[in-house]
């Protein structure tokens, strides 16, 4: 989710990002109508672009607030200038109710978009008398009715069975019901870029569809690799990433030897150990937090509210784990017995590792 984005803050309790390709949009604008028309339209320019962007927000958070409603907790939203992907953790299996339910919350954004965009175009008539399908239909001239025909588009333009575009969400809930779901997820990111090859290429004639297609074709390959990682978090089990080569810390330990080991140790997080026990965890930050107000021992600024994970468990529920409970470590253990340990930055190595290497076991196939 965090490839090529900026965080711009939180809606409903959900992290929404600005994809990089936004700032393209903006360069594009800016240079095309102050080339063509001056600066005064190039700054209108980009408040057609402000517009576009408010409806893609719209958007987006009809998916993520009717996903909330049936029950699917939303990461976060990644915004791209023709739409944007909200990233949830569905944990449920994918049966004919969850495609039943996919498909209700695919449908809210371009529903959204349709219902402004209608609305819009009535108060336009009614109360504006204006002209609606005078030519040009978007223009920085005329920015009412340019955010009347940018929702229809948008709403229209989404329903496309281009993955990752809503329509493509609807052909992969479909396929999920009769293949494997990472499967069902290929196969519409395949049908999609076939899409974004065919804008681009009409783009030699309309230089608008040329950078819809771009746009497009990145919003499927976000999909694919979001496909991959799943696939590697449901079936890869911790055993297989966790650091077995670790060093903790004892309870009885002062805070100043701490922090020597801590000087020694590529970790940023330590398990303490009591004996044989696993008693708590604690930063490096932690450590030096603590002795700014004097030395003491560890046991007394530890964490004692740490989670534990067997072995045997995939990554999938760790990353569950991480993300419900805000934990940087997570002590791994064998029945009682402490055998390794996973961070946030050790999994973000080695998932990119793993999903590098199923792409490339896909290509040998």
């Amino acid at each position: 989710m965090r490839s090529w984005s900026i965080p711009i803050g939180r809606l409903f309790g959900v992290e929404v990002r600005l994809h990089l390709t936004f700032f393209f949009l903006l360069m594009f604008v800016w240079f095309a109508q102050s080339a063509a028309n001056g600066t005064a339209l190039a700054m209108r320019g980009l408040a057609l672009v402000g517009l576009v962007f408010g409806s893609v927000v719209l958007h987006e958070l009809g998916h993520a607030l009717v996903a909330i409603r049936l029950g699917v907790k939303v990461r976060g939203i990644v915004l791209l200038p023709i739409g944007g992907i909200t990233f949830m953790d569905d944990n449920a299996p994918h049966t004919r109710q969850t495609a039943a339910r996919d498909i209700r919350i695919s449908a809210a954004g371009p529903l959204i978009n349709l219902g402004i965009g209608i609305g819009a175009a009535i108060a336009c008539v009614g109360l504006l008398h204006m002209n609606l399908l005078a030519r040009p239909l978007i223009t920085p001239v005329n920015l009412t009715k340019s955010f009347v025909w940018a929702n229809l588009f948008l709403g229209l333009f989404n329903l496309l069975p281009a993955y990752p575009m809503d329509g493509g969400r609807v052909l992969r809930s479909w396929y999920a019901q009769r293949m494997d779901y990472v499967q069902a997820t290929r196969r519409a990111v395949t049908i999609g870029q076939t899409f974004a090859a065919l804008f681009m290429v009409a783009g030699i004639w309309a230089p608008w569809l040329m950078m819809i297609g771009f746009f497009l074709f990145i919003g499927a390959q976000i999909e694919d690799r979001t496909a991959i990682f799943q696939s590697v978090l449901e079936t890869v089990r911790i055993e297989e990433v966790m650091l077995t080569d670790f060093s903790t810390l004892s309870s009885a330990d002062t805070l100043e030897d701490a922090l020597h080991k801590a000087v020694h140790s590529l970790q940023d997080e330590f398990p303490v150990i009591r004996g044989s026990d696993l008693v708590g965890v604690i930063s490096r930050q932690r450590i030096l937090d603590a002795l700014r107000g004097g030395n003491g021992y560890v046991q007394g600024v530890m964490n004692r509210g740490f989670q534990i994970a067997q072995k045997s468990e995939t990554l999938a529920a760790i990353f569950r784990r991480i993300g419900t409970k805000g934990l940087s470590l997570v002590p791994v253990v064998d029945g009682d017995r402490l055998v390794g340990i996973v961070t946030m930055q050790n999994l973000t190595h080695s998932m990119a590792l793993l999903a590098e290497s199923r792409k490339l076991q896909r290509m040998e196939e």
